[in-house]
């Protein structure tokens, strides 16, 4: 690297320090919970050491700042996703089993929908990267020529982070309330309010989300049968 270069300013370009008695893995894991439970506001460097029994310092040591914590927690949920492998015979299954397994992901860690390219270099870490590629090969095998490979994942998953970061809020908002998600929408129905019909409520959720994947996943499919047989070559 030339003298007069900066380095890339992220976590994933550092080398990791050894033989610390506080890790990486445990800053990480602990992050992760504190998100799940308090939300995204109440993340910071001093409250996290406070869970972990160590001063904010312990943490910069592994961490600069607030920004690259985030990029290693986004890369540890995305750890958590199921991309089956590309198949060219079938490309929808794979492709609507990597919208389900990211949507349940989100809704498990509903805080990641806000911060998902947002913050710092998340695309640099192994997780993100391995899925990513996973999920573009799927579309790869599809026929999409690599032009509109990205295109037509980032369609996919645009549909699935707008659809799970609403019903995530609406999980939360339930959850403040103290009542069961049936309970919830009775209470609705009692105030004159609409709420799903069906009679249980998170089939409707899973039939509202189905139903708008497979409409993209149509158009999708409308564009394949457009491209050139050669295009993808």
């Amino acid at each position: 690297m030339p003298a007069d270069e900066k380095p890339i300013a992220s976590v994933w370009t550092r080398p990791r320090r050894q033989r610390e008695q506080l890790s990486r893995e445990q800053i990480v894991t602990e992050a992760v919970q504190l998100l799940d439970t308090d939300g995204l506001e109440s993340l910071s460097m001093r409250k996290l050491g406070t869970r972990l029994d160590a001063g904010a310092t312990s943490l910069y040591r592994h961490v600069a700042n607030k920004d690259e914590l985030i990029e290693l927690v986004v890369d540890e949920v995305y750890g958590e996703l199921e991309v089956p492998a590309a198949d060219a015979a079938d490309w929808r299954t794979p492709a609507a089993r990597s919208a389900y397994s990211l949507r349940a992901m989100i809704l498990r860690h509903p805080w990641v929908a806000s911060v998902l390219g947002q913050v710092g270099l998340i695309h640099l870490g192994p997780n993100v990267t391995k899925m990513s590629e996973r999920m573009a090969a799927v579309y790869r095998a599809a026929g999409f020529p690599s032009d509109e490979t990205g295109h037509a994942m980032k369609t996919v998953i645009s549909y699935v982070i707008g659809m799970a970061t609403s019903e995530a809020a609406y999980l939360s908002l339930i959850a403040r309330s103290g009542k069961s998600e049936r309970e919830f929408i009775e209470s609705l129905r009692s105030a004159g309010e609409e709420g799903p019909q069906a009679e249980d409520p998170e089939t409707a959720r899973d039939e509202t989300f189905d139903y708008g994947l497979r409409r993209v996943l149509d158009g999708l499919q409308v564009r394949l049968g457009e491209i050139p047989g050669d295009a993808a070559e």
